[in-house]
């Protein structure tokens, strides 16, 4: 998650060699006093929140130390403060959850309810996490020397917000960051020399945003050194946007004019300081993308580029495949680990495979916590993590560095904006240690089956929303059999895929638009982030029905079986991402049927609709 603040002019006594220098002698102090650090991390936090009515309720009686915090504070999940959270939504100011003044919200990818969580933060919040990106280019640098002669091409874009009652923003984090004078105003900085003006970044308009990005990414190919965006799937989809608007972009570079469709006055401006008429220059992009192929494309527009920055851990791992295409196997980096809830470590190993990313928990950024997780035997290894915890399961929560190497653990975060022992739903795996600090692979967000860009949709909503979707089959006297799902990423955007086996019992044959019905029902019915990648942000495809032949899921069965899995035990698996699963299911595939439109979408939350 890069930054691309205005560069300001150098400064006569700017040393890079010094600053980096001083940035990884930081990374080495705060790793080697982990511990330490902790412990004055939950002492600051509650020390200076010990009057507020959240933990006064909860009788932690201006207690500080660790013990005590444990023993009293219970672990939570978001529905235990939501009630806290809608009070301050709708402009209670007294100090609920944290004594200062919450300034926004931070709207969560992940959901409660069909609705975003929101996250409350703190004006400071922004200095941790500009602290954090500071740290990414000094370990890059160690990698790969130079960077700092040439410029990042990065495809960043803010999201639509919304007020709640009582006044306060809620939107993404990283609008909140991009729209903030840390990212607009950051001093002088070679590494965030970017080919996108913040004007084109800034720009609500998604169409426009990405359009002015690339036409300045293309004028300044050669000195173009890395290329990103935040996720896996929003670089390729830049790259897919170029693939069907590149021949208006080469007009417009051998022209030295913006094409009509970029009406925002600021976007225009801010590209005409970039764009020169360069015929030369178009013939080149022109010729490259005429080709039969667009593997490697990156290389051969941008051929100076030394890695791909984006995140390609969790579900985005799917995308590596297609990454590599356009990138000719460009190594593919992962810098930071990061969430709404907070913002929590570095990869210090850059360069390494996407399987082996690690990351480095910084132990200034929230006190931290570990929830053991266990696997479930059989064919799914499946992640075992109870909803509610007991007192014996509270108990069993360990700190930082008292993690064990190769152990599975639930991320529990305690913040400066007011969380406290917050389940963020990460399950991660201790990889190793930098000092005493651990290093952790991210395992997967709990519960998500399914995951195209930024959204997550669990088993439970996933259920709800087909169980809405069957009412269209009553009429013909069909049921619902069995079903399975697919998060499809052959096609640009992704898309969901469901199979459903039917149950015939009437003559009256079902016509495609009853099935069209039900993938629109189905969308409708799926959270708030779901239906904004569709309708807005454009990243999520059409869902699709695919129906199968009789018989098809006891297939299915038998193959689970013979991998090994026990008959008494098996269940059919409600996501599927095996290729010779998905192959089976393909092979029996008797029809298809796509969401015929977008489902409805507004910014913020329902209960906000009819307030000003």
């Amino acid at each position: 998650m890069p930054e691309a603040p205005k560069i300001t002019k150098k400064p006569a006594d700017y040393n890079l060699e010094l600053k980096n220098k001083r940035t990884l002698q930081f990374i080495e102090d705060i790793t080697s006093n982990a511990d330490e650090l902790q412990k004055n991390v939950l002492g600051e936090i509650l020390s200076r929140n010990a009057h507020v009515e959240y933990l006064q309720m909860h009788g932690l009686n201006h207690r500080t130390d660790r013990e005590s915090f444990k023993s009293i504070m219970p672990v939570i999940t978001y529905e235990d403060i939501q009630p806290y959270v809608e009070r301050i939504a709708n402009g209670d100011t007294s100090p609920i959850l944290c004594s200062k003044p919450i300034s926004e919200f931070l709207t969560s990818s992940g959901t409660s309810g069909g609705e975003r969580k929101l996250m409350p933060t703190i004006e400071e919040e922004l200095g941790r996490r500009s602290l954090l990106y500071s740290l990414l280019m000094p370990v890059m640098s160690q990698f790969v020397p130079g960077l700092d002669k040439g410029k990042g091409m990065y495809f960043l874009f803010i999201k639509s917000e919304a007020k709640t009652p009582g006044g306060l923003v809620a939107r993404p984090v990283l609008t909140s960051y991009y729209k903030s004078s840390h990212f607009k105003d950051r001093p002088y900085d070679p590494y965030t020399n970017y080919t996108s003006p913040n004007e084109t970044i800034l720009c609500p308009d998604s169409y426009q945003s990405m359009y002015s990005q690339m036409l300045c990414g293309l004028c300044q190919h050669k000195e173009v050194l890395r290329v990103g965006a935040v996720f896996a799937s929003g670089f390729i989809r830049a790259i897919k946007f170029l693939e069907k608007h590149w021949r208006f972009l080469c007009k417009d570079i051998r022209t030295g004019t913006i094409d009509s469709q970029i009406t925002d006055q600021s976007v225009r401006e801010a590209v005409m300081n970039i764009l020169k008429p360069d015929p030369k220059l178009a013939d080149f992009i022109e010729a490259e993308c005429s080709k039969d192929s667009w593997q490697g494309i990156i290389t051969r527009l941008w051929p100076n580029t030394k890695y791909v920055d984006v995140i390609v851990t969790g579900t985005m791992s799917q995308y590596i495949p297609t990454l590599d295409y356009y990138s000719n196997g460009l190594p593919l980096v992962c810098t930071m680990y990061a969430s709404s809830e907070c913002y929590f470590g570095v990869n210090l190993n850059p360069l390494c495979k996407p399987s082996e990313v690690s990351y480095t928990l910084v132990p200034t950024m929230a006190y931290f916590e570990f929830l053991p997780v266990q696997r479930n035997n059989g064919v799914s290894n499946s992640i075992s993590v109870p909803k509610t915890l007991n007192e014996k399961e509270q108990q069993q929560l360990v700190d930082l560095v008292d993690v064990k190497l190769g152990q599975e653990y639930e991320l529990v975060v305690t913040t400066y904006s007011g969380l406290y022992r917050y389940r963020v739903g990460d399950v991660l795996r201790v990889a190793g240690f930098k000092n005493k600090a651990p290093q952790f692979n991210f395992i997967c967000r709990k519960n998500v089956v399914l995951s195209i860009d930024s959204d997550k949709t669990d088993e439970v909503e996933l259920q709800h929303a087909v169980k809405n979707a069957v009412n269209h089959l009553l009429p013909f006297d069909a049921t619902l059999a069995e079903y399975t799902s697919f998060a499809d990423t052959t096609t640009i955007p992704g898309h969901y895929v469901l199979y459903w086996e039917l149950s015939l019992n009437g003559n009256t044959p079902i016509p495609p638009s009853v099935f069209e019905d039900c993938c629109l029902t189905i969308e409708e019915s799926l959270n708030t982030v779901y239906r904004q990648g569709r309708v807005c942000d454009k990243s999520i495809g059409p869902l699709e029905i695919k129906i199968v032949e009789s018989g098809t899921f006891d297939k299915l069965m038998d193959y689970a079986i013979s991998l090994g899995a026990s008959i008494n035990q098996y269940k059919t698996p409600r996501c599927v991402k095996f290729a010779p699963i998905v192959e089976l299911l393909n092979s029996r595939v008797v029809s298809c049927y796509f969401s015929p439109k977008c489902p409805k979408w507004f910014p913020g939350h329902k209960q906000w609709i009819n307030t000003d």
